[in-house]
């Protein structure tokens, strides 16, 4: 499976603003973006003319990157997000939102996507009593999502009650740190996802 190993700073750099890659770093003065808010490479620093195309390119590489998904998996979640019914591009926010990966890093069981991934992947995640290992796994109300007793010594889930403290857990879901536990109160609505992203640029460039 395709996998980006290079600094995760120039991926919020490309894309002019902050995606969150790193987790709590990301709040801390040793962000990489807010040291050097410019674009990546020697001519980062120089002007250039965008394109309208440019632009809407920009808004898919920034949604993809922060929800960590690949360009094939991101195409198809948006082809799904063309058949439902309503608004297609908040459809398809609604969906990269109800991945179990970041329901995870949502509650605050861990600091980044890719760590709730990666966690989700080695099976430390419980969902409705059941053990599972994929993170795009699309949760639905009522769904539990809870770590089971033998996994609660590991050090990230150990933080969860700080993180969620400082990051703060979206109305939608319900977070009971203490129980390294937490429920789908209901399904998230645009308004519930503070993402600064224009998805009508990205419906705009599918829809070429």
């Amino acid at each position: 499976m395709a996998k980006y190993t290079e600094a995760k700073c120039r991926l919020c750099r490309r894309e002019g603003g902050k995606l969150f890659l790193k987790g709590d770093r990301c709040f801390t003065d040793k962000c990489g973006y807010d040291r050097r808010p410019y674009a990546p490479g020697q001519h980062g620093r120089a002007r250039k003319k965008t394109s309208e195309y440019a632009v809407q390119l920009r808004e898919k590489q920034k949604t993809r990157r922060a929800y960590g998904v690949l360009e094939r998996q991101f195409r198809n979640y948006f082809e799904k997000a063309e058949m439902q019914k309503g608004v297609t591009g908040a459809n398809l926010l609604v969906m990269l939102e109800r991945r179990l990966d970041n329901v995870v890093y949502r509650l605050g069981f861990a600091n980044s996507r890719n760590q709730a991934r990666q966690l989700v992947r080695h099976g430390i995640f419980t969902l409705n009593g059941r053990k599972v290992n994929i993170p795009s796994l699309q949760v639905k109300i009522g769904d539990v999502v809870a770590v089971p007793e033998k996994n609660r010594k590991i050090p990230v889930l150990a933080e969860a009650q700080e993180v969620i403290a400082r990051r703060g857990c979206p109305v939608w879901l319900e977070s009971v740190g203490a129980d390294f536990k937490g429920t789908v109160k209901a399904l998230p609505r645009r308004d519930d996802i503070q993402f600064p992203v224009n998805e009508q640029l990205i419906v705009e460039l599918y829809s070429k």
